[in-house]
């Protein structure tokens, strides 16, 4: 049987808070800050919003890493944070999450539109996300309720890995029947998100105004000066310079040119492998 590389995307696989729903990823990043404060552990919103991207319990472990961080800890629990300090937070962390959910819940703009588009040319939707099955049941849940459904769904705690290994994302691939992964394009908005994608061999679109990375709402992005715009997609730009993503826009609104340029390199016997 010959290999016959493909010459059309067959998939995006997005992530959810920052990408489709939740504008600047707050339902995440806020609920960090809220869980460390109920244990007398002070933590900034910049702090948070670190190590997003990667399964919540890793996020937080990942938090108490940090020396700064640690040594708060310390002063609270007379030690160093252990993994049991480190579950101790998760689980106060969890019922947060998900009952703040459907406040961060919005879609983002141009989500529906452009994802219809890309069904339209007979693309499948997978999506993945660093939230447990319990809190992306809700994610989707609330996301229904605004008109949107993908086509299929994968938690962080549904695979043995998860980011940024590609665990996640293959699971997409399998459950939709992608013959392969270089028909796929992984949107996201976070460092550990793009590397799901590159490990998983397949071509990545990183969104610099929407998500973690800018943490603005979509007001204050909104009312951004051109300079200030230009200066925050620099910034952000930078931070995934060393996930090496194939292309950096704005948000999801701006996907269809991308799609687009996919094709014709796909059409052209290019693979993300090779870029």
């Amino acid at each position: 049987m010959q290999y016959n590389a493909p010459d059309r995307l067959q998939a995006a696989i997005h992530d959810w808070a920052g990408t489709v729903v939740d504008f600047g990823s707050f339902a995440p990043t806020q609920i960090f800050v809220e869980a460390f404060a109920e244990f007398g552990v002070e933590l900034s919103l910049g702090e948070a919003r670190g190590p997003m991207g990667m399964g919540k319990w890793d996020h937080i472990r990942a938090l108490c890493d940090i020396p700064e961080i640690a040594e708060r800890c310390a002063k609270v629990f007379g030690h160093a944070p252990t993994d049991a300090d480190v579950t101790a937070l998760y689980e106060r962390f969890m019922p947060l999450q998900v009952e703040k959910i459907p406040e961060h819940s919005a879609l983002i703009p141009g989500a529906i539109e452009v994802i219809a588009a890309m069904r339209e040319q007979g693309m499948k939707i997978g999506s993945c996300s660093g939230y447990p099955a319990v809190v992306m049941e809700r994610v989707v849940e609330m996301a229904a309720q605004h008109g949107y459904r993908a086509d299929h769904v994968v938690a962080s705690d549904e695979v043995p890995n998860g980011r940024p290994h590609p665990a996640q994302a293959l699971a997409s691939v399998i459950a939709l029947g992608i013959e392969d992964v270089a028909a796929c394009v992984k949107i996201d908005d976070t460092t550990p998100g793009i590397l799901e994608g590159r490990h998983a061999g397949m071509w990545t679109v990183a969104l610099t105004c929407s998500g973690n990375a800018l943490g603005l709402t979509l007001e204050e992005f909104q009312a951004l000066s051109p300079e200030a715009l230009a200066e925050g997609r620099a910034r952000v730009a930078r931070e995934f310079e060393a996930s090496r993503p194939h292309y950096l826009i704005d948000t999801i609104a701006d996907l269809p040119g991308v799609i687009d340029d996919i094709n014709a390199r796909l059409a052209r016997g290019e693979s993300p492998q090779a870029c």
